[in-house]
């Protein structure tokens, strides 16, 4: 991964099954640009969404079918740990 570390959320317009690659090689961004990990999510509009470093998302502004930066929190524990039921 670059220096620049994937976390900037983006969505681009892809068809059908498309792949990371695809959406690599529509934005022309290298790949350590993009989370691979994170990989490409279909969000089932025609639209996928993936990370890409804060510097290739400033690159792709602008780009036909390409929206973004989105906010993409961390995902974490609300207050404190809850005893779950029992086992059943």
């Amino acid at each position: 991964m670059a220096a620049d570390r994937p976390s900037t959320l983006i969505t681009v317009a892809l068809p059908p099954g498309a792949t990371l690659d695809d959406a690599v090689r529509k934005l022309g961004l290298a790949r350590d640009a993009v989370d691979a990990e994170y990989g490409l999510v279909d969000l089932h509009n025609g639209s996928y969404a993936l990370l890409v470093t804060e510097a290739a998302a400033g690159r792709v502004r602008g780009v036909p079918g390409v929206k973004g930066p989105y906010a993409n929190p961390r995902i974490e524990p609300f207050g404190p740990p809850q005893p779950g039921p029992g086992p059943a």
